[in-house]
């Protein structure tokens, strides 16, 4: 006799509808990419949409930027301050890919960055480190710095492309981890380990723009700079799917603090404090 009418599902089947999903979803992402155009969040019509589908449309995402002549240059860490978890309901830092068309050098930019294509944009002031070696899982603070060549203050401005920033962590690492542009201050090399990691555990920074000002600190972003970075090694080595970091990538640490939204026309700058590292400011257009 017949054994009933249920049908069974083979593990494959599963396995194509999720590649089919992932395909699908990292299409609609890439395809409003620069635009300044919205959707709406992924998990609000994908069922079961999690972490480890985001960060399969992330890579999807990147050999679709590759395929148009992209090249990746770093990562950015997000959501490493509490204040903002709180502030967008996320309970972990997430991580994503940044580009050569993202990342820009302040000195070359003449004071300006244009806002075009970046819906709802906000701005985040960050440390940036530039990795001569590879860092590894296991490694203590000490050893993860050790591999840091360079340190720079730089701005990174994030993006929703989901209305009114309402997204779940998965929308946000599948929306290109929110990154829009980044752009990097002057550069100090690592000369004094020891004076630099202090400093860079305890420097103090002021965000201003019209008529506000925002104050942060170094241990905002999950203790400091440093432990941000050796965070992301350890998060890359448990995650079979995520190539790990290497020499030669930038690694942007998250904001220090508030992020705020910013607009055309509108001059915004930062001074820290207890580091030497040149404030900046930037006039938006």
């Amino acid at each position: 006799m017949g054994g009933g009418s249920v049908e069974e599902r083979s593990p494959g089947a599963d396995k194509g509808e999720r590649n089919t999903r992932i395909e699908a979803i990292a299409a609609e992402a890439f395809a409003v990419l620069g635009t300044g155009r919205q959707v709406a969040p992924f998990s609000s019509h994908y069922e079961g949409f999690d972490m480890r589908e985001a960060y399969a449309i992330a890579a999807r995402v990147l050999g679709l930027r590759a395929a148009r002549g992209e090249r990746a240059v770093g990562r950015k860490i997000g959501f490493t301050n509490p204040d903002v978890q709180r502030a967008y309901g996320v309970s972990a830092p997430i991580w994503n890919y940044m580009f050569d068309k993202t990342v820009h050098d302040f000195a070359a930019m003449g004071g300006e960055l244009a806002l075009a294509g970046l819906p709802e944009p906000l701005i985040e002031p960050e440390i940036a480190l530039h990795l001569a070696a590879a860092p590894q899982a296991g490694m203590s603070d000490e050893e993860i710095f050790a591999c840091v060549d360079w340190v720079a203050h730089g701005c990174e401005i994030v993006q929703s492309i989901f209305p009114g920033w309402k997204v779940a962590a998965a929308d946000s690492v599948a929306g290109y981890g929110l990154h829009g542009a980044y752009f990097i201050g002057e550069k100090r090399m690592i000369d004094n380990r020891a004076a630099w990691a202090h400093a860079l555990m305890s420097f103090t920074i002021d965000l201003s723009g019209p008529g506000v000002t925002r104050q942060g600190r170094a241990t905002n972003v999950l203790g400091g700079p440093i432990k941000a970075l050796r965070h992301l090694v350890e998060v890359l080595a448990s995650s079979p799917d995520s190539a790990p970091l290497k020499a030669g990538e930038i690694v942007t640490t998250g904001t220090l603090t508030e992020a705020m939204p910013v607009a055309p026309g509108e001059l915004w700058s930062t001074s820290l404090h207890g580091v030497e590292l040149p404030g900046l400011k930037v006039r938006f257009v």
